[in-house]
């Protein structure tokens, strides 16, 4: 028996995320303080106050969903969880760093600042789409991309049945088109860009220059890579490996192979929503998976 702890990505925000956790327990209220004092504005009153819009902006979306992914660990660690690897599905991977000791709480929101900010500067100057293509398998969804006029490439491995692509916007829209000819379905994804492709570089470069000081330190658990699909040992140069994140694939199907190879059987995402809950569930047989978003969801990590 051993357990994962798996941390929530990009768009999977909403407002009021988490908030009855610290609503329960005030302690916990201090990783939002950490984090405000480091990205210069109040990112619990973001959470609490902001609409849709506003919160999915990328400077605020990536800090909220680390904060919020962290808080729900937290309240979980009260209860006495435990877990024996990290995993993070792109964003999530910060969460995952400062879960397994990679990163100071501090350091780790001053990394996702950096992050948050390159990556939005560069959306902006960039004509960039993701959309999801689900119920088409991974090496047709590849074969349209190359025959698609255009830049679009497979972003996210995310399951045998969904493939997230990016690119431009106009070749994204081509390639969907041609995807849901085959009787796929297509679903846009509220992002600024074609967040893990090429258009990311500019984000990487800024991203890497403003992080290379940065301590980083061995994990205390097996820390899984998306850029790999597998258990990442080598953390020589994170600052390198981090902006190649940036505009590498997201490999989270062979991710899992190797998790559940390695004998995990027990999923427990933390963070907003349930997307990676789901994609476990689809993925890999005879295991356990859970999410923990709130106080509800909380009580259902610890029952049968």
């Amino acid at each position: 028996m051993a357990t994962i702890a798996l941390f929530s990505g990009q768009g999977a925000q909403y407002e009021k995320m988490g908030l009855d956790l610290v609503q329960q327990d005030a302690a916990l209220e201090e990783i939002y303080e950490t984090a405000s004092e480091i990205l210069g504005f109040d990112l619990y009153a973001i959470i609490a106050d902001s609409n849709a819009q506003t919160l999915g902006q990328t400077r605020y979306a990536q800090p909220a969903i680390m904060a919020t992914s962290l808080v729900c660990l937290e309240a979980a660690k009260k209860r006495g969880f435990t877990f024996d690897a990290v995993a993070g599905h792109s964003l999530g991977e910060y969460a995952a760093m400062v879960a397994a000791g990679m990163l100071s709480l501090e350091d780790g929101f001053r990394v996702i600042k950096a992050r948050s900010l390159a990556m939005d500067e560069a959306a902006k100057k960039t004509d960039g789409s993701m959309t999801a293509i689900l119920k088409l398998a991974p090496a047709e969804v590849e074969r349209i991309c190359r025959e698609t006029e255009g830049y679009v490439i497979p972003a996210n491995y995310n399951s045998a049945v969904q493939t997230v692509i990016a690119g431009e916007k106009a070749a994204v829209e081509k390639a969907a088109a041609a995807c849901t000819a085959l009787k796929a379905r297509a679903v846009p994804l509220a992002v600024a860009s074609a967040f893990h492709t090429k258009l990311m570089q500019p984000a990487a470069d800024a991203f890497h220059a403003a992080i290379r000081h940065i301590s980083f330190h061995e994990p205390n658990v097996p820390f899984y890579s998306n850029v790999l699909g597998d258990v990442r040992t080598d953390f020589s140069d994170m600052p390198s490996a981090l902006a190649q994140h940036i505009v590498s694939p997201v490999r989270f199907t062979d991710e899992l192979a190797a998790m559940q190879a390695n004998g995990i059987d027990t999923f427990i995402e933390f963070g907003p929503k349930n997307v990676l809950t789901g994609l476990v569930k689809k993925t890999l047989k005879g295991v356990t998976a859970k999410n923990c978003e709130n106080c509800e969801t909380l009580e259902g990590v610890f029952s049968a």
